[in-house]
């Protein structure tokens, strides 16, 4: 942010093609990384009146991972295999993860992903599956509306708390009614 950048992009490793982790062992979860560098960014922004966006790169293919991400403090998301998935995308249902080049080491993995519908459907629905991978904006807006934040700067100051996994988050109480 000194040196003058534009934004700060935040991921290493989080997405589904992305060989980072695996091949050089390095790498942060996404949310932990996206918080961390938002919190860089505001005290640049407190110490020098200069704002510098922070994205959220890689891992995020649900609208909730959207929403953590903004709350997380990110000002935009970038999207791969959501957007791959699109039946108008150049790669008609593959992706190719980004990488730093090397000679030497993989640039990243292809990966298909098939084709679920249009881009439309993708960003803005209406969605026809119950797994949060179609209408992304949609459930954003959502998310923001059920905790009462109208914009995004609004949703960066929502509290976060860590939950375990969403798939076996209060499952042990629904176990033990039957």
């Amino acid at each position: 942010m000194e040196q003058g950048a534009a934004a700060v992009f935040v991921g290493v490793g989080p997405g589904a093609a992305c060989t980072t982790r695996e091949v050089l062992g390095i790498g942060v979860p996404q949310v932990t990384a996206i918080s961390d560098v938002a919190a860089a960014r505001d005290a640049y922004a407190a110490a020098t009146g200069r704002y510098v966006p922070v994205v959220g790169d890689g891992g995020m293919r649900r609208g909730g991972e959207i929403a953590k991400a903004i709350a997380a403090g990110a000002d935009a998301v970038m999207l791969g295999s959501p957007l791959a998935r699109a039946e108008e995308a150049p790669g008609r249902g593959t992706n190719w993860g980004m990488a730093a080049p090397s000679p030497t080491l993989p640039r990243g993995t292809r990966i298909r992903v098939g084709t679920v519908g249009t881009l439309e459907r993708i960003l803005l629905g209406p969605a026809h599956v119950t797994d949060g991978s179609e209408n992304l904006m949609g459930a954003l807006r959502q998310s923001m509306a059920a905790l009462g934040a109208r914009t995004i700067a609004e949703m960066q100051r929502v509290e976060m708390v860590h939950a375990p996994a969403v798939a076996t988050e209060g499952k042990s109480w629904q176990q033990r009614g039957r």
